[in-house]
């Protein structure tokens, strides 16, 4: 999601599938600022390619990490809009159901959801 909370890029993926392991293709090719994200990405190699890049990395610790990162608070709320959006995109019934059995059909309905989202 860029800062007003529209997205760069969709990628899917299968739900048996942990969120950090497509956040490399998530980012790739991107430059952002900042990258937020939930506990799911709370990975050491993640974070640190993040911070290696040059990136501030705002990303809470679970819970049962001995060593806490700490995170600016003000720019983790920012991920609201993350939510916000998926909200949206479930809106349209095609993308909150998943009728369609193909995964390229379904990606093309959520595309097709982000443009109507876009276009409000």
């Amino acid at each position: 999601m860029n800062g007003l909370g529209l997205p760069v890029r969709l990628v899917l993926s299968p739900g048996q599938d942990a969120d950090i392991t497509h956040a490399a293709s998530l980012r790739e090719g991107l430059s952002p600022e900042v990258v937020v994200c939930d506990k799911g990405y709370d990975g050491d190699a993640f974070v640190e390619a993040i911070e290696a890049a040059g990136v501030e990395a705002v990303v809470p610790s679970r819970k049962n990490r001995k060593a806490k990162r700490a995170i600016d608070r003000d720019l983790y709320r920012e991920r609201n809009l993350a939510e916000c959006f998926r909200s949206k995109a479930k809106q349209y019934r095609r993308v909150a159901t998943r009728y369609e059995k193909k995964a390229q059909n379904f990606l093309a309905f959520v595309h097709l959801a982000s443009s109507m989202i876009l276009l409000k």
